[in-house]
């Protein structure tokens, strides 16, 4: 379980390959506290560490998930929205980010204002119950975030400068593509009131 608030952007070292699987070999600079097993959230999907040396360690995405992510355009140099998962006793900061991926959104339009900046995402719905609703939380790249301007097929989110600065946000332009994860209370809430409709 996550909360949608990044710890810092990490660089993608290396990428490889194998049948349907891509190890991700990524810098970061908590490496030496990470270990094999751990689960870690890159750009909002929970990937397992399984493998480590003194300054990388590496995660392996599966053909699933590289079909609902980003993770399949990633590309050396890249920089990847981090976070460790929720202490129990910590915090919660954000909001319940899962850190599985619903499906993935393009970045339509990026606006600053004055210190700030808006995003606009558009998205084709995987299913019905993948909705926004406006001062609903969803988590872009990872970062839980506000709804703004929530629309059918698009949403808008304000980034302040630290965010902006801390995470990826600041390399996403018009055409990027982004990974979404939806609210889950809203999917459970959206798919018992289809089964309810549908009887």
């Amino acid at each position: 379980m996550f909360s949608g608030i990044v710890e810092e952007a990490a660089t993608v070292v290396a990428l490889e390959k194998e049948k349907d699987n891509l190890h991700i070999t990524l810098s970061c600079s908590f490496v030496q506290e990470l270990k094999i097993d751990q689960s870690i959230s890159h750009n909002g999907v929970c990937l397992t560490v399984v493998k480590k040396t003194h300054d990388t360690y590496t995660v392996t995405a599966i053909h699933e998930t590289l079909l609902k992510s980003n993770l399949g355009l990633l590309k050396a140099g890249d920089r990847v929205n981090l976070e460790r998962s929720v202490k129990m006793e910590s915090r919660l900061d954000g909001h319940m980010v899962q850190g599985h991926v619903d499906q993935t959104a393009v970045c339509t339009q990026v606006k600053e204002a004055e210190g700030s900046w808006y995003y606009t995402f558009s998205y084709i719905p995987a299913q019905d119950d993948y909705i926004t609703v406006e001062k609903g939380s969803v988590s872009v790249n990872g970062v839980s975030l506000t709804v703004v301007n929530s629309k059918e097929n698009s949403f808008d989110v304000a980034i302040i400068p630290y965010t902006y600065e801390v995470t990826n946000f600041h390399q996403i332009k018009e055409g990027t593509v982004v990974n979404i994860e939806f609210d889950i209370i809203g999917k459970y809430i959206a798919k018992i009131l289809k089964q309810q409709l549908g009887r």
